[in-house]
């Protein structure tokens, strides 16, 4: 049987999924990566570990499975979007990656807006000024790394790099091109006068792809890296969340997915662009559809950072976030008015605020760790709450919320957001995330399959009610989550 290769470049992991066509995940495997924040607001990583865990990833599917690397008929990408990795002209990395969730670049996003018409940047480029523009974090290195500025060669994303590590051929996918600001909507086509106006050098960026075309195909030097068969089709790859929602099954308005990975994602499916600046605007990977969507700087990422700052030598008789979790159902809807601002690394949708900071109010002295759990927990259904209310205003009409990913195991969590807001969430029996959206859109793109044979893989576990009885709490957290924010906003400037 065909096999197809899915990689997914994650902040928090790199995943490999070996799929059998039609129909069977035959392996999955994965390695940590290391999400670094030398300085408040910046989230970096080091693109050489993304190489390094693939070409471990590769064999350990192989050998798993006893296959022969020769089966594998596609590889397909994905990964954080739109994550920034810069090459000099002899290809090597100049920095570490300036992530997507990297909110060091207020002040040129400042500038930008001062510079440019908004409303009519955001009706061509699809997206608006704010701190996921590439050219927003490439002004604050011209300012602050003017050395490693004047040698970028090549400006492309996590998935753009590892595509070229396995092919030699550098290409940018569609929506790190759309994301970036250097897209015309209307057109689908990249723009000089759009990377001018933002500060992309034109020259450094490469041939925009869609994500479904054959990008290159595996080198001898990437084969003899990975133990790949030199010569197997690479396709261009997919944003994370967006490989997610497909594979999730999100096809059809009102279908709403909540990923819960190192970051927090809300993504819908329309067949209309409807430009917002406080939501992003993404291609879906059906042609013809459309991806409205917000992305969180943190999610999992923050809660993994509390575990390390505050459990450390902790015994909680297993898994610390499941130890945490039970803490925190034991604490009342509310948290006893304990409030949290998740905005530990600035804040991208809906508020774009990268001066944003992480807060933790109404502490008191007879709030536990149980307490501070819940709330951060808590934090998260408010922003997501923010982000539903954003899509109603754009005038689209959520009807059924879909949960994924690493964090959508916690029960405890999960509760909370249907709390929250106000609706079912549907669990997924077993959805292997972006691995399998990437997998299938290489399938796709090379011919071994259709789009609607994603569905054999998608499956209903647990559908969580929202519970009645913590509404006029939660109604109440919400609007304090709202004004707490309006009180400190630019407290920092």
């Amino acid at each position: 049987m065909t096999l197809v290769l899915g990689l997914d470049i994650g902040t928090t992991s790199t995943i490999g999924l070996l799929l059998e066509l039609p129909d069977r995940i035959l392996a999955v495997a994965s390695r940590p990566v290391t999400l670094r924040s030398p300085h408040p607001g910046w989230a970096e990583e080091d693109p050489a570990d993304w190489w390094r865990n693939v070409c471990e990833i590769v064999p350990e599917l192989l050998a798993e499975t006893g296959r022969e690397a020769g089966e594998i008929a596609a590889i397909g990408t994905s990964g954080m979007l739109p994550a920034v990795v810069l090459l000099d002209e002899d290809g090597a990395v100049l920095r570490p990656s300036i992530q997507q969730s990297d909110g060091r670049c207020g002040a040129e996003v400042t500038e930008l807006r001062n510079e440019i018409d908004e409303d009519a940047f955001l009706a061509r480029a699809g997206n608006g000024v704010n701190q996921q523009l590439v050219g927003a974090k490439l002004r604050w290195l011209a300012r602050h790394e003017p050395d490693i500025h004047a040698r970028i060669a090549t400006v492309f994303g996590s998935y753009d790099y590892i595509n070229w590590r396995l092919t030699e051929v550098k290409t940018v996918e569609q929506n790190w091109a759309l994301e970036a600001g250097v897209t015309e909507i209307a057109t689908a086509a990249l723009s000089p006068e759009l990377a001018e106006m933002t500060g992309v050098p034109w020259e450094a960026l490469p041939p925009r792809i869609e994500s479904t075309a054959v990008q290159g195909h595996v080198s001898a030097a990437a084969a003899a890296a990975t133990g790949l068969a030199v010569g197997t089709p690479v396709t261009g790859g997919a944003a994370d969340m967006i490989a997610s929602a497909l594979g999730a099954g999100v096809t059809q308005a009102g279908d709403v997915l909540l990923k819960f990975g190192g970051a927090v994602d809300v993504m819908t499916a329309t067949d209309q662009p409807v430009p917002d600046a406080r939501l992003y605007l993404d291609y879906h990977l059906i042609p013809g559809l459309f991806m409205p969507n917000g992305c969180m700087s943190t999610g999992g990422s923050v809660l993994n950072w509390f575990v390390r700052t505050f459990c450390e030598g902790r015994d909680f008789g297993g898994s610390p976030h499941a130890g945490l979790d039970r803490l925190a159902d034991a604490v009342a809807a509310g948290a006893d008015d304990l409030s949290v601002l998740p905005f530990f690394l600035g804040e991208k949708t809906p508020i774009h605020d990268p001066a944003a900071r992480g807060v933790i109010e109404g502490l008191t002295l007879s709030h536990s760790l149980g307490h501070l759990w819940r709330a951060v927990l808590e934090s998260y259904g408010y922003a997501l709450r923010h982000h539903v209310d954003v899509l109603r205003d754009m005038g689209h009409e959520p009807q059924r919320f879909l949960v994924s990913d690493g964090g959508a195991a916690s029960g405890v969590w999960m509760q909370i957001v249907a709390d929250i807001i106000g609706a079912p969430v549907q669990r997924l029996g077993s959805h292997p995330g972006s691995c399998l959206g990437a997998a299938w859109t290489a399938a796709v793109g090379c011919d071994l399959a259709d789009w609607h044979g994603i569905s054999a893989f998608v499956s209903n576990a647990e559908l969580i009610q929202p519970r009645a009885e913590n509404r006029a709490v939660y109604d109440a957290g919400y609007a304090r989550y709202h004004e707490l924010y309006a009180r400190l906003k630019g407290m920092r400037a």
